[in-house]
Formats: structure tokens, C-alpha cells, sequence
């Protein structure tokens, strides 16, 4: 969690009252395995998953309101298996309630939601979809076809979503300032290692430490 529980809280209600009407579908990534389940790729959380939560975790799903204001947050909990590989976590509810959302749900019962919500013939907004996964949950959920997926996202979200998030306020503004700062001082830790006849795996490897360092 980088900003304040205000700061996502107030940027939920803004989205809400933007788009108007509905639910609005956030969907965050999924840990990606490169050659079994619990051997991943470093995790990238969904850009705007996080500009709206703040939370770097995988498996999760939002579901925001818009009538209502009623935020929830859908995902499992670790099971032991997981414990195994990760340790012990924050749980999701701690997570979320850090963040100003008080309702949490296990992943599977989403699927419920958006069910009576296309039966009842409420609109759901979602944003293109960019990860195969994602892709193949949305047709799970709403009929979207994966190749049909980007052609039915929300534009009045992604309209919404620009809009809010092409503007940055002054914390936002300040944590920028902090990763150029990181990005100059790895720059210059490159050209202070660099020799002739180095590698460039030995150049890369000490800009990676400086921002690995800074997290």
C-alpha cells in the first residue's frame, strides 16, 4: 500500500460516481507459472487493480457498485500448500480494510454475482483484457468470448479510468520524483562499473542491485 486509506477510498468513490451505473469489474493478474504451479515469474499486478486498492497480490477481484457504493474484494485465502512456499500473509481482509473496503469474499463466489447480475440485466463494466487468463474468466463469468473480450470492455470505465488517473496529485507527483531519483542513481552506478571488457550481464546486474535495494 502506497498512499493513503483516503487517497483509494476517494479514488473508488470518484470512479463510482463517473461511471454512474452498474457494477464496475476490476480484475487483478494471476501469478504465472513458468514450469509448475508454485514456480512463478516475478508478479506484476494489474496497473489499475492497484491504482484503485493498493494491493500487490495475486488472485483478486473487485466488484464496486455504483448505485449502492458497495465495494468488495474476492479472493482465497492461503491454504497450507501456499503457506509452504510464501509463509505466513497478511490476510485479505486485513489487506482490504487497510485500503477502506470492509467487504471480502472467497474468489469462487464472484462468479455467483455476475450471474444475477446478467439475469437481472444490470450492466457490468470491465476493462480490456490483456492476460489470456483473465480473458478466459471473463467468458466463465459473462458469456465474453475471448476474442469478443476487448470489443465488449466498458468505454464509459475506460473513459472514466483515463480521465482520473491522466491527472496526478501531488503524493502521486512525489512518488514519481522518487522512482526518476532511482532511475538516475542506477544510470550512474552502470557508468561507474563499466570497464572495458566487461560483460554487459556484470553492468546490468549492478543497476538491477540499486533497485533492488530500494525495493
Amino acid at each position: 500500500m502506497t498512499f493513503s486509506t483516503e487517497t483509494y477510498t476517494q479514488r473508488r468513490q470518484t470512479l463510482m460516481q463517473t461511471v454512474g451505473e452498474g457494477l464496475i469489474l476490476l480484475m487483478g493478474n494471476n501469478e504465472a507459472p513458468m514450469n509448475y504451479s508454485a514456480n512463478t515469474y516475478r508478479f506484476r499486478q494489474d496497473s489499475s487493480f492497484i491504482y484503485y486498492f493498493g494491493i500487490d497480490r495475486a488472485g483478486l477481484a473487485a466488484l464496486l457498485d455504483c448505485e449502492s457504493g458497495k465495494v468488495t474484494i474476492y479472493g482465497n485465502e492461503l491454504t497450507m500448500d501456499d503457506i509452504v512456499w510464501t509463509g505466513p500473509q497478511t490476510t485479505i481482509a486485513d489487506q482490504a480494510a487497510q485500503v477502506g473496503v470492509g467487504n471480502t469474499a472467497p474468489f469462487t463466489s464472484l462468479g455467483d454475482v455476475l450471474s444475477e447480475a446478467r439475469t437481472s440485466a444490470c450492466k457490468v463494466h470491465f476493462l480490456p483484457p490483456y492476460r489470456g487468463d483473465n480473458q478466459i474468466q471473463l467468458q466463465s463469468w459473462l458469456y465474453a468470448k475471448p476474442a469478443e473480450a476487448k470489443s465488449l470492455a466498458s468505454e464509459a470505465l475506460i473513459r472514466a479510468v483515463v480521465a482520473q488517473r491522466s491527472i496526478k496529485t501531488a503524493e502521486e507527483i512525489a512518488e514519481l520524483e522518487k522512482a526518476t531519483t532511482i532511475t538516475s542513481r542506477m544510470h550512474r552506478r552502470a557508468m561507474e562499473v563499466a570497464r572495458k571488457g566487461m560483460l554487459e550481464a556484470e553492468v546490468a546486474a549492478a543497476a538491477r542491485s540499486v533497485a533492488l535495494a530500494a525495493d
